[in-house]
């Protein structure tokens, strides 16, 4: 029992503990795990006090078998805390506690020293006192409950209360409107009934085979590492040789190549088991604390492959497959395996590139990014088994496989920054607006060019390489390529730089106090109908994302088109960010129940966009486009990712004539 094993100083320790372990559990979830007081039921009210003070009362039902301590015990034992929201936390103390139902009992295991608690009721009255007006009291109650076997927690249980005319305070827990308040819900939105239909297809696999492509192209950039290439002749020589028959060798290869794809399909397995929600996905790759943490595994990643150490698994995974890659379809497969934990110095970064681009589609986004992965790893074995001739036309293994790694290295690093980016955006830092996106870039591509031709290297090279037609043909490529986007660090029509579009900041993220290619819609839904009323226009919703890729391509590849500018120009655009975290004032913040009963805390403007999108459209993804009235009626299906710019004019222009017709 961890209760038994904990000595009185032990419980302070232990608190600390259980409030970091809670953390990075949140952390892992994205902040959306709900503050868990499910177990014990919480209410507060309030009471008038003394001038200047407000007396908060506390009062909660424990469920049988579950105690929670009290705070008169000191500091080294959990107690009941309560804080304050940090809008108001300097602005008000605590002047006074009263506890009711608390309990008293010798505990042995603490040297029979009296430790108070609660059991079954708790109340607790706190007397605030105010060091100046406030418009509401907001905070939380943080526990710790303990079942007689182990400690439960931390939980959370929050409180809000807003100051009333005549100067009282009124509320009690998180504020929560049903699914008709907070205009929340488009009232005459019906998505089963547009005003015109337009006849448009949407390829939902579409994204997939090109997340599957994308898999592809990693694998056969992994294969030409030093980590993976070298096994090919070896491998399928080996099956070939040793099988007593060339078409059962030629077999055994094919298994082989079979057993690479399954090990790295089966990867994606336990997203599909645990069967999270499809909003989850999205908020991993919005997560600030991800994407940064993101930024510093691809940073360690380019060093790793600039050749100063390697990332390996632990060598026991290795020797323990390969002990059982014997003979028969069971050794096969460990020999598969083994190949997929000794290549991962080589394997690693590029896979793990790949997860993190492709994070918000999906799990079958990461099925299909994973299979493409080890399609590419797997076939040749087999194709070179089939093939064994085509052994003798491959180049040798040498240095060209180092030179791949430190190229891949200086790609890594380039893709590291959209991390940092992506967490910059989101939490509105201006760490890195555009034009420095691009400088970095830009000298990325430059260091990379100079590294081909040969200007310098890493100390683990130390003989000089022969730089061949190919090697300077690549060196050349990334310098055409840093030169192509020199333009974008300029305040110029010419800084739109399509080829890249998605990667760097929008426009309007600037270093420039007026940035020429930059537009800013309405980013309120609510403005947006009140504008339409005004104008007599439609409304065009673009649920969009600081971190979304496929949002600034619209924007940049489609958006600025004139055929596509002229329709966009008939109506009022609202862009609604999914991802934005910055906190909504605090009378602004409720607890609210969608449509399947479920409580969803809105505190974000993200999270209120979001879960707009979610109950009025059906879908978490992004971009999606709606064109509505602003009476809120439908006019056409809605649309995601349409790269067409014919396509997307076609659709503009559809539910434009449909608004016309309701008029």
């Amino acid at each position: 029992m961890i209760y038994k094993a904990l000595p009185r100083q032990g419980f302070f320790i232990y608190n600390i503990y259980m409030k970091l372990a809670g953390f990075f559990i949140a952390l892992m979830f994205c902040g959306t795990v709900a503050a868990q007081s499910a177990k014990t039921e919480w209410t507060f009210s309030s009471a008038p006090g003394e001038a200047g003070k407000v007396i908060l009362k506390v009062r909660a039902t424990i469920p049988v078998g579950t105690i929670i301590y009290s705070n008169s015990n000191g500091e080294d034992i959990p107690a009941v805390i309560i804080e304050f929201d940090s809008s108001i936390s300097n602005k008000i103390t605590v002047a006074g506690t009263v506890q009711e139902n608390e309990l008293t009992k010798k505990d042995a295991e603490l040297e029979n020293a009296e430790v108070k608690y609660f059991e079954r009721t708790l109340g607790i009255d706190y007397t605030l006192q105010l060091k100046e007006p406030l418009d509401f009291i907001k905070g939380k109650i943080a526990y710790i409950g303990f079942d007689g076997k182990e400690f439960t927690g931390p939980f959370d249980a929050e409180f809000y209360l807003k100051k009333q005319a005549d100067g009282s305070y009124t509320g009690g827990g998180f504020q929560l409107k049903t699914t008709t308040g907070n205009g929340m819900l488009i009232g005459n939105l019906d998505l089963k009934k547009p005003v015109d239909n337009c006849g448009i297809s949407q390829e939902e696999n579409k994204g997939l085979l090109k997340i599957f492509i994308l898999g592809v192209l990693g694998g056969l950039l992994a294969l030409l590492t030093p980590c993976v290439f070298p096994m090919i002749p070896l491998t399928v020589s080996f099956f070939t040789k040793k099988s007593g028959s060339q078409s059962k060798g030629k077999a055994n290869a094919v298994l082989y190549g079979l057993f690479i794809f399954l090990i790295y399909v089966a990867l994606s397995i336990p997203v599909h088991v645990f069967n999270l929600p499809d909003e989850f996905y999205n908020q991993v790759s919005t997560n600030v604390y991800l994407n940064f943490f993101f930024f510093i595994i691809f940073v360690v990643f380019a060093i790793s492959f600039f050749g100063f150490f390697e990332i390996t698994l632990p060598s026991g995974l290795a020797n323990k497959a390969d002990a059982k890659s014997g003979k028969g379809f069971i050794g096969i497969f460990f020999m598969a395996l083994t190949l997929a934990i000794v290549s991962f110095s080589c394997t690693g970064p590029i896979l793990g590139s790949l997860l993190a681009s492709n994070a918000a589609g999906g799990e079958w986004a990461l099925t299909a990014g994973l299979a493409g992965f080890g399609v590419a790893l797997g076939l040749p074995f087999a194709l070179f088994a089939m093939f064994p001739h085509w052994l003798a036309k491959l180049p040798r293994s040498g240095g060209w496989m180092t030179t791949v790694k430190v190229v891949l290295g200086f790609i890594e690093l380039a893709l590291a920054l959209k991390f940092f980016s992506n967490a910059d955006l989101v939490m509105h830092l201006g760490l890195l607006k555009r034009e420095v996106f691009f400088g970095l870039w830009i000298l990325i591509g430059l260091a990379t060019f100079a590294y081909l031709m040969g200007w310098f290297s890493f100390k683990k090279q130390y003989t000089k390489p022969v730089i061949g037609t190919g090697r300077e043909i690549t060196a050349f490529v990334f310098l055409a390529f840093a030169l192509y986007m020199v333009p974008g660090v300029t305040n110029t029509k010419y800084a739109n730089i399509g080829l890249v579009s998605g990667f760097p900041p929008p426009a309007c993220y600037s270093i420039y106090t007026h940035p020429v290619n930059c537009y800013e819609p309405l980013h309120d839904y609510d403005e947006a109908v009140k504008l339409a009323k005004e104008k007599n226009m439609p409304i065009l919703i673009d649920f969009t994302g600081y971190a979304c890729v496929n949002c600034r391509k619209m924007e940049e590849n489609v958006w600025t088109k004139q055929v596509v500018k002229e329709q966009m120009d008939k109506f009022i655009l609202v862009s609604l960010y999914v991802d934005d975290k910055k906190e909504l004032p605090v009378d602004k913040q409720f607890l609210y129940k969608t449509k399947d009963s479920a409580d969803k805390k809105i505190v974000t403007v993200g999270d209120k966009w979001a879960t707009f999108e979610s109950e009025n459209f059906e879908a978490v993804s992004q971009p999606l486009y709606a064109l509505v009235s602003a009476d809120g009626k439908l006019l056409v299906p809605p649309v995601g990712y349409t790269p067409n710019k014919d396509e997307y004019a076609k659709w503009l222009d559809c539910g434009y004539r449909a608004f016309k017709r309701l008029q």
